[in-house]
């Protein structure tokens, strides 16, 4: 069917799952926003790039996205930019562990910001204009949203609600706006070292595909979700290799 002229909002786009959405994305067609807030070089490289495959087809807007009165001018980039927004992918996300006993407050702002709040307002934000469009949201949600990851109760707890928030949606911006969801499990390691190579092996031991997944699986289940499954919202998707099996 393919997504020619649309307009989609990608949060967290400059790199890792983020750019491959976005580049995914643009290869079907897709007019794409590349929203980031401090990968400036990597947001302007990945536009530019875009750009010279089809001009005027993809614009970076800088956010921090914990700054609710700036998430109003992201809907607005897409709609100055471009006229119109038909799809917004929800990608953005803070993730680092947070040991009961040593959680500070600002952990749970910035998880809880990132992973719930964030979503929730651009939502809200962009509901007129995927109104208009008959549009689609995608959340990135985790498989960890369901079943704990120790030492990350604040980030399991702001997925539980990106969870629990895209099956409302789902529900309230029915017929006209679509909402579902995605669970990754093991697809990028994260960069912090969060898990050493002993925790890496026994993960991919666990998922029943044998090895960690890429960007572009997840980033083809975006696709799926906003180009060829009309008839489907309120679901979370998990994209995990089989992992959530044996969590």
């Amino acid at each position: 069917m393919g997504l020619n002229d649309n307009v989609v909002l990608v949060t967290g786009a400059a790199r890792r799952v983020g750019a491959e959405i976005a580049r995914s994305l643009h290869a079907s067609g897709a007019r794409v926003v590349v929203h980031y807030r401090s990968a400036a070089e990597q947001a302007f490289r990945l536009v530019e790039s875009l750009n010279e495959t089809r001009a005027g087809s993809a614009c970076a807007h800088q956010c921090d996205l914990l700054e609710m009165g700036a998430i109003p001018d992201l809907i607005e980039t897409a709609i100055e930019q471009f006229g119109r927004l038909d799809a917004l992918v929800n990608n953005a996300s803070s993730f680092f562990a947070t040991p009961v006993g040593r959680i500070k407050e600002s952990d749970f702002t910035d998880l809880l910001g990132s992973n719930l709040k964030a979503p929730l307002f651009l939502s809200q934000a962009a509901a007129p204009h995927l109104r208009a469009t008959r549009g689609a949201i995608v959340n990135m949600v985790d498989i960890h949203a369901e079943r704990p990851l120790p030492g990350f109760a604040v980030y399991t707890a702001a997925k539980a609600g990106l969870a629990g928030l895209t099956r409302a949606l789902a529900r309230e911006l029915a017929p006209e706006i679509r909402v579902n969801g995605i669970a990754p499990g093991a697809i990028q390691w994260p960069e912090d070292g969060a898990f050493d190579a002993g925790e890496r092996v026994r993960i991919v031991s666990q998922t029943p595909l044998g090895r960690c997944g890429e960007p572009r699986d997840i980033a083809r289940m975006v696709r799926f979700l906003l180009d060829d499954a009309p008839y489907v919202t309120g679901q979370i998707i998990a994209v995990d290799g089989g992992r959530s099996l044996f969590l």
